[in-house]
């Protein structure tokens, strides 16, 4: 005669524990996710400091006609550069010249007396130095010369000074950023 083997039926209170413990083991497991990502995430916002970068003003009366001023906005030097009317004309007229990379002096600027451009060197970042064969300003390091207008004239560097946004807030002040 053949035997009955007993083979334990599920009881449904196992069945409802083994749910019960699922459930528990992905919501833990969901929140420890969300407890390690939080830290990853924080870490990709922007500091106090770089927050309070990200906009200067800058007082334009203190600029005297013919003067530059640097000014620092978000770890980078920027010139404003109060250009004099013979300035502003050699600056139309270099319109016509060839540059490396053309652009006219009315797309660089908003206002034909105020120049304001990033005062790094397009080629390798160094700070270029007041002066030169074009009437700009001439890197140190390599000798890429750029106009009035900050387009590069000559030299290694490719590109013209980089114009950073900014808006007049007045006649007297300018918002860089």
């Amino acid at each position: 005669m053949a035997e009955k083997k007993n083979t334990p039926k599920a009881v449904p209170a196992d069945k409802n524990r083994r749910e019960f413990l699922t459930s528990l083991t992905t919501t833990f497991g969901a929140a420890g996710a969300a407890c390690a990502a939080y830290p990853l995430i924080k870490s990709m916002s922007p500091s106090a400091d770089v927050e309070a970068q990200k906009f200067v003003e800058v007082n334009l009366s203190e600029i005297a006609e013919g003067d530059t001023k640097r000014v620092i906005w978000r770890g980078k030097a920027v010139f404003i550069r109060h250009r004099t009317a013979a300035q502003i004309k050699e600056a139309e007229e270099g319109d016509a010249t060839a540059t490396i990379d053309p652009e006219t002096d009315a797309h660089r600027v908003k206002k034909p007396e105020w120049l304001i451009t990033i005062a790094h060197c397009t080629h390798l970042g160094c700070i270029p130095l007041y002066g030169g064969k074009y009437g700009g300003w001439t890197c140190p390091c390599h000798g890429s010369q750029y106009d009035i207008s900050g387009r590069v004239r000559r030299g290694p560097a490719a590109k013209n000074l980089e114009i950073p946004p900014y808006t007049f807030l007045d006649d007297a002040t300018v918002k860089i950023g």
